[in-house]
């Protein structure tokens, strides 16, 4: 890949494209605080008992399990709709008209009167949201050029967040002074965002001339299957072979985990050192989104202008030393000064890695299996994420909170030096590769 200058690296920013995929990212986000802390609240209110709000968590299911439904996504045409918008912004176009149907559908209800129906109305908006997520994806990674995904990616997270304000403590503010159904209802007319942008932007190119096997005439199952399954697979581990393939999903389990392992425990650290409610949510939530944002444009710049792994490399080390800021403030105490130093390091560093690894996972996407693939990927962080932190509370537990966090800077290191075989073996995106032919090649 050749280096460019600084300049050069801004201007990707310009691009429509990359423009567009920033409300696409905001569009992404809004649901998930609607089926998770925000509607929590709303059924604290209603006086629902703790275990049922705690239940309510299992609505986010389909979050893990996007990559089952997948294959349906990248390859199945939509009448009328694919003929009309191409296959992508066909099924962009379903998910989020269901999206609203489905976030109108849970205001409507009383959680005193029925859980179970909300909870039902819960599940189709997570699901529906899931999905959209998947066309998301694969619109980001068709649509860009590869020397764009760093700042896709960033704008991607940049996006995503900004909808999870509007639809966490923009909710809130608006439940102050209308009912939820309203509420819900300005949320629903929020995703007309997304949807405008999909109107607005062309089809891709990419993957879209690949038809399904069965657009006419009688079905030959078997065959789509294959097609729809099981290619997008094996491309991926036929690529350089299993040994390949097993390191490559290694590295992408771990990459985030000593960041995914700190930051779990985060909540309960800071009210144990005494903060109070209001200043987690003034420093780690508003200032806080202010500092991934930051992190989030700075990892794309990065990776526009070093590549995709050196700005792995780099923020992983970032990622991994930020934590140790986690373990000062555990000296320190409760100091509010510290805790704004605490969050802008970590959630700069957090935001320039998840840029960075968004943009990795994006180049290991084959065009013509994009929303499988990058499912696959997008799943696999999430599902290993959740069950290699889950004994974090354990482990805070049994030590004190400095040995904790240094225990999740160690923690680190597994990824990092996975990172380092990829690239000494030149297991890189194709681009890259003449970037690090100095180093050995792989057995």
């Amino acid at each position: 890949m050749d280096r460019v200058g600084w300049l050069s690296a801004v201007r990707v920013y310009g691009d429509r494209r990359v423009i567009a995929i920033l409300f696409l990212g905001f569009s992404s986000g809004m649901p998930l605080l609607l089926t998770f802390s925000t509607l929590s609240i709303w059924l604290a209110e209603d006086g629902i008992s703790k275990s049922t709000i705690g239940l309510f968590a299992l609505v986010g299911l389909p979050y893990s399990l996007k990559f089952i439904w997948a294959p349906l996504i990248d390859r199945l045409h939509l009448p009328l709709l694919t003929r009309h918008l191409g296959r992508r912004r066909g099924w962009a176009v379903l998910t989020q008209l269901a999206l609203m149907v489905g976030i109108i559908g849970l205001g409507t209800n009383d959680p005193a009167q029925g859980a179970w129906a909300m909870a039902a109305w819960a599940m189709f908006v997570t699901f529906a949201s899931a999905s959209q997520d998947v066309v998301i994806d694969a619109y980001r990674v068709e649509i860009l050029e590869e020397e764009q995904y760093g700042a896709g990616a960033a704008m991607i997270v940049a996006g995503y967040r900004i909808g999870m304000l509007a639809s966490g403590a923009g909710a809130l503010f608006l439940a102050e002074a209308y009912s939820w159904f309203w509420v819900y209802c300005a949320m629903a007319a929020l995703m007309g965002v997304g949807l405008a942008t999909i109107l607005l932007n062309p089809e891709p190119g990419g993957g879209a001339g690949r038809e399904a096997p069965a657009q006419q005439g009688r079905v030959n199952l078997a065959r789509w299957l294959r097609e729809a399954v099981v290619e997008p697979f094996a491309d991926f581990l036929n690529r350089g072979g299993w040994r390949h393939a097993v390191y490559i999903l290694a590295f992408i389990v771990l990459y985030k985990f000593g960041d995914s392992l700190a930051g779990i425990m985060a909540g309960p650290f800071y009210i144990e050192i005494g903060f109070s409610k209001s200043e987690i949510a003034s420093v780690s939530k508003i200032f806080g989104l202010g500092a991934t944002l930051l992190g989030g444009f700075l990892g794309g710049l990065l990776v526009v202008r070093r590549g995709i792994m050196s700005s792995l490399l780099w923020c992983g080390f970032l990622q991994m030393f930020s934590n140790l800021m986690f373990a000062v403030q555990a000296m320190v105490g409760h100091d509010v000064t510290m805790l704004a130093a605490t969050i802008a390091v970590e959630n700069v560093a957090g935001g320039m890695g998840t840029a960075a690894f968004v943009a990795y996972l994006s180049s290991l996407c084959n065009i013509a299996y994009t929303a499988t693939q990058y499912a696959l990927f997008s799943s696999l962080m999430a599902v290993a994420r959740t069950a290699l932190s889950a004994p974090g509370g354990a482990l805070a537990d049994s030590t004190s909170w400095v040995n904790f966090f240094l225990l999740t800077t160690i923690a680190a290191l597994p990824g990092l030096a996975l990172l380092w075989w990829l690239i000494r073996h030149r297991i890189v995106p194709a681009s890259e590769r003449n970037q690090f032919r100095s180093m050995e090649s792989g057995p």
